[in-house]
């Protein structure tokens, strides 16, 4: 009997996606690599691993994987991004028909998908770049995901990554058609860049508290009251359970060695907004702040060089740094919108910016009660930080993310997303800023002109300065 649907690639995602899709009454056919006395029948040896599989087929040739599959075929890839997604598709190629679909799930550069989809649309197969959010366990019980690609093969997948995906609050499906192209993974690649600055926002608040003289579990009881607020997300969650685990009577934090790694959608997210023009300096330093943790060797030698400042942070008001905190989320996701329409425009994606934050209040990594927010708030602004109801927060919250940042600079707490937000926040609000001195520097020693004010023509404008 022909499978309904087909997988390719059973790492981590690829083993809960598998398991979704058949607690979801899919029919399924699995593919994973031979490679022998290292990887052999891992399809066949998952299945048998798993009662909810016991009606899929597993392979590890791809050829009698892919006629195991009714037309159209839907064949989902869950491999390495870059390379390893060519190889496959190289494969591929040359064993499906016209009219089937492939599906790219893993975390695929926009441009390559851009490119792979033009590629595959040459000879009649269909390509949809998805993005998937929500890890091992979103994965397995309902992730968010965002496909993006050939608008007609979407109707052939739609049932079955709706069917998958995490429920939002009024039943409907973590799960939209995002756009041509390689709308879907842009998408994917800023929230996780919109991800990398709540997380690094929430080690920035652990390090004022540290200072503040906290130890991790008063840290968590403090962490754990703000989630019963609307500043509740999941990320906030999951640390006050991180802040709590011990090993003996020690708490396991203490023993994490503080160097994050990261995976590359950071860079091409801040990379692509250097493209599209767009500042998004808390994301941007999020990134950095991963960087830099990584020279632990030398941050320990300048640790010795440096005199340390005052070991405790007592001015910091508990109530003003849950605003801060706060005001810098609803900053970050500002700009992260910001860029993602700046793509969909310069793109002609034409995204649907409500239905999007819609699919990210479940399911994704950036689950939270301001996401449930913005789903009303972007039917109206697709600038968060100029609707009505954000300004007024925006005012009532902006002295505290002041204080916070003044704070934690007097007793040299490093807070680079709190301090990246408060800069941006107070350069946007700014009616006239400093950037005639850059145009004049400008002029001055490239005559590059400028524009003046009190010309009304917008004409260019060059002075011999000396």
């Amino acid at each position: 009997m022909k499978s309904e649907f087909g997988l390719v690639g059973l790492g981590v995602m690829g083993k809960s996606l598998s398991r979704n899709l058949a607690n979801n009454g899919v029919s399924l056919s699995l593919y994973n690599r031979h490679v022998d006395d290292v990887e052999v029948d891992v399809a066949k040896r998952f299945i048998a691993e798993h009662d909810e599989l016991s009606q899929a087929q597993g392979f590890d040739d791809l050829g009698d994987f892919v006629a195991s599959l009714a037309s159209p075929r839907r064949v989902f890839l869950m491999v390495n991004a870059g390379a390893a997604v060519d190889a496959v598709i190289s494969e591929l190629k040359s064993l499906l028909d016209k009219g089937d679909v492939i599906i790219d799930g893993g975390n695929s550069h926009y441009k390559e998908t851009e490119r792979r989809s033009q590629e595959l649309e040459s000879v009649g197969i269909d390509y949809i770049g998805t993005g998937v959010s929500g890890g091992e366990e979103g994965a397995l019980k309902g992730p968010s995901i965002m496909p993006g690609g050939t608008p007609s093969a979407y109707p052939k997948v739609s049932q079955y990554l709706e069917k998958i995906a995490a429920r939002d609050r009024w039943g409907g499906g973590c799960c939209t058609y995002i756009g041509k192209g390689g709308a879907g993974h842009f998408v994917k690649m800023v929230h996780n860049g919109i991800e990398y600055a709540e997380m690094q926002l929430l080690a920035e608040v652990y390090s004022i508290l540290i200072r503040r003289g906290q130890t991790a579990d008063e840290i968590a009881d403090i962490l754990s009251e703000w989630t019963d607020t609307d500043i509740s997300s999941y990320l906030l969650e999951i640390t006050v359970d991180i802040l709590r685990k011990k090993e003996g009577d020690v708490p396991l934090i203490d023993k994490i060695l503080d160097q994050a790694g990261n995976k590359g959608t950071g860079s091409w997210t801040t990379i692509a907004a250097a493209e599209l023009g767009v500042p998004i300096p808390t994301m941007t330093a999020a990134l950095f702040a991963r960087y830099i943790s990584a020279f632990k060797t030398e941050r320990v030698q300048a640790a010795t060089l440096y005199p340390k400042g005052s070991s405790q942070a007592k001015s910091m008001d508990i109530e003003s740094l849950k605003k801060g905190y706060q005001l810098a989320r609803i900053i970050n996701h500002h700009q992260g919108i910001h860029l993602i329409d700046a793509a969909s425009v310069a793109y002609n994606w034409g995204l649907n910016f409500s239905e999007l934050a819609r699919i990210w209040t479940n399911g994704c990594i950036i689950r939270s009660e301001l996401m449930h927010e913005l789903i009303d708030v972007l039917k109206d602004q697709k600038r968060i930080l100029l609707h009505p109801t954000m300004l007024n927060r925006v005012i009532d919250m902006h002295e505290a993310l002041g204080d916070v940042v003044a704070s934690a600079h007097k007793t040299q707490v490093a807070i680079p997303c709190f301090s990246a937000a408060s800069d941006y926040l107070n350069a946007y609000i700014t009616a006239n800023g400093s950037a005639n001195i850059i145009q004049a520097q400008r002029d001055y020693f490239g005559a590059h002109t400028y524009k003046r004010i009190d010309d009304p023509t917008g004409a260019s404008h060059h002075t011999v300065w000396v």
